[in-house]
């Protein structure tokens, strides 16, 4: 038990370190979440002896039960960032300072370490012109880096994303990169942070019309239910069941956030982990396999009666 206890201050103290401030908390304007036993005991079980630090937040809309495992502890969000950003870019289009349907000249401003297969945008050249509709479809659908660093940059930066973040109640979500004063946090987490509750939560705000308004919250969750990355904790969802949801993964962490309309009723889950030492890419994976765990053992505690099961090259 001491020895645990010494891990446990330790990871604090090292958490304190590293990212400069304390421990985030839950936000007292979140749903309280009812712990469902059965569910927890199973999760935990799940998560027990996996070689990295993971963080679970799971909610019933309907009845509020649910789990919390380090729900409200700092993790990096990867291109979950993204929705943040989404979020961002539609309270601007509402603003009328952007047009969603106007056409934009990528910049020769803009630079990006490393462009992968999908990243579209990646090959354009300075001048050529996208609408702005496609460059949001593109950095959520196939999770393009530059096209969401474009959109980043047309939003007024990392701190006005913030902004709109602190300002709706989320206390820890963060960007990171390219924002002038959080260096050390990004030394940390990368391009942004979050807590498994916020992300979740965030969703939820769109999924039910109050991110922005009812007209830009419909759009948001519309383009959310169209990733092209399933093979992870969506592809333990049955294909019939329409799933809004974001990916983020770097070599050491592997997070997912998903809204699924299920027969048994919606619910929210936020999977995260941090300090994963499996850091293979592909769909082998310690911190994939873990998602797909948490996710096909929330969804069918949520729905008994559904029969339906991954088949053998999702499971």
């Amino acid at each position: 038990m001491l020895r645990r206890t010494i891990a446990a201050l330790g990871w604090v103290a090292f958490a304190l370190v590293r990212a400069g401030h304390a421990p985030a908390q839950q936000n007292p304007d979140f749903p309280v979440v009812e712990t469902d036993s059965v569910l927890l005991r199973e999760l935990q079980g799940i998560v027990q002896g996996f070689d990295g630090k993971v963080g679970v937040y799971v909610r019933h809309l309907d009845s509020d039960r649910g789990v919390e495992i380090h729900a409200d502890s700092l993790f990096p969000t990867a291109s979950l960032i993204k929705v943040p950003l989404l979020v961002t870019l539609f309270d601007r289009i509402e603003r009328g300072d952007l047009s969603l349907e106007g056409t934009i000249a990528y910049p020769d401003t803009l630079t990006y370490h490393y462009t992968e297969a999908t990243d579209v945008v990646g090959y354009m050249e300075p001048g050529d012109t996208l609408p702005l509709s496609e460059v949001a479809f593109l950095m959520l659908s196939v999770s393009d880096n530059h096209a969401s660093l474009w959109i980043q940059a047309l939003v007024g930066g990392g701190s006005t994303v913030n902004e709109w973040l602190a300002g709706h109640g989320f206390r820890q979500t963060r960007v990171n990169s390219r924002t002038p004063g959080r260096e050390a946090a990004r030394e940390a987490y990368g391009w942004g942070q979050m807590t498994p509750r916020e992300i979740g939560e965030l969703l939820v705000m769109i999924r039910e019309g109050r991110a922005v308004s009812p007209a830009a919250s419909e759009t948001m969750y519309r383009m959310l239910t169209s990733s092209y990355w399933r093979d992870v904790a969506v592809s333990q969802i049955p294909p019939t069941v329409q799933v809004a949801s974001k990916q983020g993964f770097v070599s050491s962490s592997r997070s997912e956030v998903l809204l699924v309309d299920a027969p048994g009723g919606d619910y929210v889950l936020a999977v995260a982990t941090r300090d994963q030492a499996d850091t293979r890419w592909g769909p082998v994976n310690e911190g994939a396999e873990l998602l797909r765990s948490i996710s096909r053992a929330v969804y069918r505690h949520f729905n008994p009666d559904d029969a339906w099961r991954p088949g053998a090259a999702t499971r």
